[in-house]
């Protein structure tokens, strides 16, 4: 006994040391190791054991415990059968008698490492394990203990980690399925005695009728039984610590066991309405009063611990909602607990004198509100088609019951999260009538109010006229994830309600919100009376302070609704056009005559009272006026081609009017919000309306002569290149609703070539200075000019590469000398990435858009320039030593490489060869062993483009003479090269990216659904066992584990090229080649896999190999040394 009080007494003072902050990190390393080679002795569980009884430090108990679980979940195996009894018969006694006294995270560890005993030996070794919980449950002073070890038992054994065998799994699921009928009528019979016994004490008087605690009609009719409706309006109990504890456990046991036992009739009614009565608790807002009147502590605590068990309750109610597989028995009981719920939403949305409902919402329980919340979306979102076709459930009165709950939320995320379930319920609203377009006007009539109510509120919810307090609240600075700010969000939510209510009932959508609209116009129309000159220019004369904050209201209002009323544009077009020409047309001049408003009266540079406030809101409105607008050029464009024959001065007007409220903003001093949204317009008016007589239009004249004016001030990147697209495309795309002998093609050819000649002036000028060494002043201008060049040609070039090809021919007959003079550039620039990553761009963007105008031969010489230029050096140059840039660089030369190698017929066939050597010989060696995926996903890319678009390169045969020998194989051609190329594949599975390992995987499957790839001679006797092998290694690793179910089904497109060389040779080399495991283990994995081809036993047949072998070498690992087995 001395050595085991001295090594209690060492053990405390090493603890107590290694948790003292003076110790250092090498002393605690020492002392770790100490401990590790103590815990891996043979009997130091005895050690432990003795400790476990005989000290009060935490720190010793939890490492006696940690040596506990690790010599049962890695060594029980090789433990004595005589020292697993002793451990199986001391640890339960031991909780027995000091659980009262332990810390309750050492006691909840003790209890785990009991359940782990009992994960390894029940029923077999330790067959009164569960009936052991039972009985604790089952004695009043020992029910909190049981209730612990049951909630453990459920976490640990229903859903055990890895270190189990699949049997085992299965074994412990089943036994566990077989007690749930005995542990839920337990459970139910704790909270119903507690729930009874504290509310026949409870002498609460009943609510006074104007309390607003009474039933009220609704109930009724929610819950059908006046006897329901009368239970669940009594008092809610007040319950002492000790049945609050008791209550809140079995509450989270209920909660664990709903995550994974399946529906059924073991849930019985009094189950579901007991836990509904402890749902309540959350919406007391009296026990939270309580304890603040009395401001005790303990008061305080009681209250939170009440609304505590509301939040449990709502859990388990979450847990069964979730379920999306209701059996037929079981759908009743889900009618009763919707019943039930919504009396409960009833209750939390009843307004009477003393609260509003947003501030009994305020009062409960931000937790509680959360769970309740969920709740409802799991019911719109899984339940609401399954329910709402029973007479019984009043789904307009839960409509409404959902628009308070909404419309009072504390919180804007709570707010956010009730918008989502709105959507939900639209969504599936629209799907429905869809389906049913028979019945429309019925399911429509049945909703119309709720949801033109709904609308309304949103909208008022986006005005400050309205809500101003909350959404100053709101940020309009940081962005977050999705790029926009949290007032971006708030209003692009809000808006997403309006357009879904709008795409049901267009007309009432837009009598709401048009008239709104209108009013905030008519203010900001007024402005001009307003403005006056001053000495520096103009001035808002509206100086009073209360005048600026309505001023400021105003125009962010209008800014929102006219998102609003841009956002709605699609629901004017295609079949609705005729039947809503008005009220879009009505739209559209009130559009177009507030931006040339803006325009004319340069509101944008106007002096104000308040400049930091009322200056950008002033922008803000001009811009979004000009981006609702933009939003409408596809109803301008059906417009055009609805009316261009018959009555056209309309719609002159309205794009004639439009263009002069863009070109003043075209110019480098209007701010640059603005002056994008007109470009933005501006672009819209040339591509998707194209009218004919947009070129003969004064002010686009006059955008023509700015941007090739080269005294002119150049417009900021972005507008310059906008701006440029539009001037280009007026001239390029094809006029709508013309013949082809009506185009004037010629013109406008000759047009845009002196417009592209004039943007590439400097730029054709650097050929000639391009050979000579640079100096480093020239070197950055001639930097700026690339730059500015070539991202506007870029972007010329995409915006047309979907046209016609007389648009991509005059298009690239304008350029030619343009790329003439980038090839001859490119070799001089070659060492400055930056410069060779924009010509790449360019040159990739010509080859997708205009390779066919480009011809055959100026093509070869691009890429043979290019491949001359990237030699092994360069490469290398580029990948290890210019950073990301250098690897774009390369990238962009792969991509340029796959359009290349996809292209149909023998033009580019010659390039075959140089083109996999440059891959396989100069880029892989450099890529293949570094870590970084940079570059690795576009060469394989490439590899698969080489592959799946040249198949014959590598097999000859043709269809006929397959057919013609029966399966005769195909004559194979560059073995070597189709080799090399499967082995990068191959290597690639080895290494850790799982991007470049889920894409390679996808390739390699796509291969074989189109080319048969695991069925060519090369791949099945060479290679096939090779891949799979990799890929089961990789499931054994768990290194990519998120691909479990791909991988299992490319192993099984693999076997079943050859199902019976996978079962007689492959697996049994497999099982041979696995170190780890004995002979006896893997003859026992051979036998259990079966052999099934059917794609879903096989898959589970691999999951089932893996994870056993896993656990057998697990086992194996933790046996002490020389033990023997038999």
């Amino acid at each position: 006994m001395a050595s085991e009080e001295a090594s209690l007494r060492a053990l405390e003072s090493l603890m107590t040391e290694f948790f003292h902050n003076c110790t250092t990190n090498e002393r605690k390393r020492e002392i770790e190791e100490l401990l590790n080679n103590f815990a891996q002795q043979i009997g130091a569980w005895r050690f432990c054991l003795y400790f476990l009884s005989s000290t009060r430090n935490d720190y010793v108990m939890m490492y006696s415990l940690t040596v506990f679980e690790n010599l049962i979940n890695k060594m029980w195996l090789g433990v004595p059968s005589q020292d697993k009894m002793e451990i199986r018969s001391c640890l339960p006694k031991l909780l027995l008698a000091h659980h009262k006294t332990l810390p309750y995270f050492i006691r909840n560890k003790l209890c785990k490492v009991i359940v782990d005993i009992g994960r390894q030996d029940w029923p077999m070794f330790y067959h009164d394990f569960f009936t052991n919980i039972l009985q604790l449950i089952q004695s009043p002073v020992t029910t909190p203990l049981g209730l612990i070890m049951l909630k453990t038992t459920s976490e640990e054994l229903a859903c055990p980690r890895e270190d189990l065998s699949v049997a085992r799994k299965e074994e412990l699921r089943k036994l566990l399925l077989d007690q749930v009928q005995t542990v839920l009528g337990l459970l139910t019979g704790i909270l119903e005695s507690i729930w009874d016994k504290h509310s026949v004490t409870a002498a609460t008087p009943p609510p006074s009728p104007s309390s607003g605690e009474s039933g009220g009609d609704l109930l009724s009719s929610l819950l059908q039984s006046p006897s329901a409706a009368k239970l669940l309006n009594q008092p809610i109990p007040i319950l002492d610590s000790e049945s609050e504890y008791i209550c809140s456990l079995a509450l989270e046991c209920l909660a664990h066991l709903f995550s994974w036992i399946p529906l059924s009739t073991s849930i019985t009614p009094s189950l579901l309405t007991t836990i509904f009565h402890f749902a309540r608790f959350g919406c007391d807002t009296r026990a939270r009063k309580m304890s603040s009147v009395n401001g005790s502590s303990q008061n305080s605590v009681l209250g939170q611990e009440r609304g505590r068990l509301g939040i449990l309750a709502m859990s388990c109610i979450n847990e069964l909602m979730s379920k999306n597989c209701v059996p037929m028995e079981f759908e009743e009981y889900l009618l009763r607990m919707f019943q039930q719920t919504f009396y409960l939403l009833q209750k939390i949305t009843k307004e009477n004198n003393a609260h509003t409902v947003k501030s009994r919402l305020e009062e409960l329980d931000e937790s509680y509100i959360e769970k309740f919340t969920d709740f409802l979306r799991l019911f719109v979102s899984v339940h609401l088609r399954r329910i709402e076709s029973y007479s019984q459930f009043p789904v307009v009165e839960f409509l409404a019951l959902l628009f308070k709950y909404t419309f009072h939320q504390p919180t804007h995320e709570g707010y956010f999260s009730c918008l989502d379930i709105w959507t939900l319920f639209l969504d599936y609203l629209t799907s429905k009538i869809k389906s049913r377009l028979a019945d429309k006007e019925a399911v429509l009539n049945r909703y119309e109010d709720a949801l033109v109510l709904l609308l309304t509120e949103v909208l008022n919810r986006i005005q400050f006229r309205y809500n101003q307090a909350q959404l100053e609240e709101l940020d309009d600075e940081t962005l977050d994830d999705d790029q926009q700010t949290e007032w971006q969000r708030y209003l692009r939510q809000s808006l997403e309600v309006v357009a879904k209510v709008m795409e049901l009932l267009p007309t009432h959508a837009f009598s709401t919100l048009f008239p709104v609209l209108q009013d905030n116009l008519e203010v900001y129309l007024g402005l001009q009376q307003f403005v006056v000159t001053s000495g520096t220019g103009h001035r808002l004369n509206i100086t009073a302070e209360n005048d600026c904050r309505r001023l400021h209201c105003s125009l962010r209002d209008l800014s929102s609704l006219l998102q609003a009323v841009g956002r709605l544009a699609e629901y004017f077009i295609g079949d609705v056009f005729a039947a809503r020409f008005n009220d879009a047309l009505t739209v559209v001049e009130r559009l177009v005559k507030v931006t040339l408003y803006g325009s004319q009266i340069k509101l944008y540079n106007i002096e104000t009272a308040v400049p930091s406030v009322l200056k950008p809101d002033l922008i803000d409105v001009h811009a979004q006026s000009l981006a609702a607008l933009q939003a409408y050029s596809h109803w301008l464009a059906q417009f055009y081609s609805e009316v261009h024959r018959q009555n056209p001065e309309q719609f002159i007007s309205l794009v004639s009017t439009a263009l002069e409220a863009i070109t003043p903003l075209i110019s480098s001093k209007v701010q640059e919000k603005l002056l994008l949204s007109a470009c933005h317009l501006l672009v819209s008016l040339a591509t998707t309306v194209r009218p004919v007589f947009l070129i003969r239009i004064p002010a686009v004249q006059k955008v023509f002569n700015r941007i090739t004016d080269t005294s002119a001030q150049r417009l900021p990147d972005k507008a310059q290149v906008l701006v440029c697209r539009a001037l280009s495309n007026v001239l390029l795309l094809p006029w709508p609703n013309l013949p082809e002998s009506e185009q004037q093609w010629a013109v406008r050819s000759t047009n845009h070539a002196s417009l592209i000649s004039a943007l590439t002036r400097e730029y054709r000028h650097l050929k000639s200075s391009a050979i000579l060494p640079q100096r480093k002043v020239r070197l950055e201008d001639t930097k700026v000019i690339i730059h500015q060049t070539l991202s506007v040609l870029e972007d010329i070039v995409e915006s047309i590469s979907g046209e016609s090809t007389k648009s991509r021919q005059i298009c690239y007959q304008s350029l030619q000398e343009s790329v003439q003079v980038s090839l001859a550039l490119f070799p001089a620039f070659i060492h400055q990435s930056d410069v060779t990553d924009e010509m790449l761009s360019f040159f990739l963007t010509l080859f997708q858009g205009l390779r066919v105008q480009m011809g055959v031969p100026f093509t070869e010489q691009i890429i043979q320039t290019f491949l001359n230029m990237f030699t092994r050096e360069q490469l290398a140059e580029s990948i290890l030593h210019e950073g990301s840039t250098g690897c774009r660089v390369v990238e962009k030369f792969l991509k340029i490489l796959q359009v290349v190698v996809q292209e149909p017929g023998q033009v580019f066939k010659p390039f075959l060869p140089s083109i996999i050597s440059l891959c396989m010989e100069q880029v892989y060696p450099i890529i293949a062993e570094r870590s970084s995926p940079d570059v690795k996903a576009e060469l394989f890319e490439l590899l698969f483009r080489v592959l799946h678009h040249n198949w014959r390169y590598f097999f000859k045969s043709s269809v006929l003479a397959s057919v013609q020998r029966g399966m005769a194989e195909e004559q194979m051609e560059n073995e070597a090269q189709f080799s090399a190329i499967m082995q990068a594949f191959g290597q690639s599975f080895l290494q850790p990216d799982i991007h470049l390992f889920k894409q390679n995987l996808f390739y390699l499957e796509t291969l074989n659904t189109k080319q048969k790839l695991y069925h060519k001679k090369i791949f099945r006797t060479t290679m096939l066992f090779q891949f799979v092998n990799v890929l089961l290694q990789v499931l054994v690793h768990k290194s990519h584990d998120l691909l479990q179910e791909e991988i299992g089904i490319a192993i099984y497109n693999m076997a079943s090229v050859d199902f019976d060389s996978f079962y007689s040779a492959f697996l049994t080399e497999f099982l041979a080649s696995c170190d780890g495991v004995d002979s006896n283990q893997k003859n026992v994995l051979g036998r259990n896999f079966k052999m099934d081809r059917d794609l879903p036993s096989f898959t589970q047949n691999v999951h089932r190999l893996v994870n056993d072998l896993r656990y057998y070498r697990l086992c194996n690992d933790s046996l002490p040394p020389g033990t023997v087995k038999l």
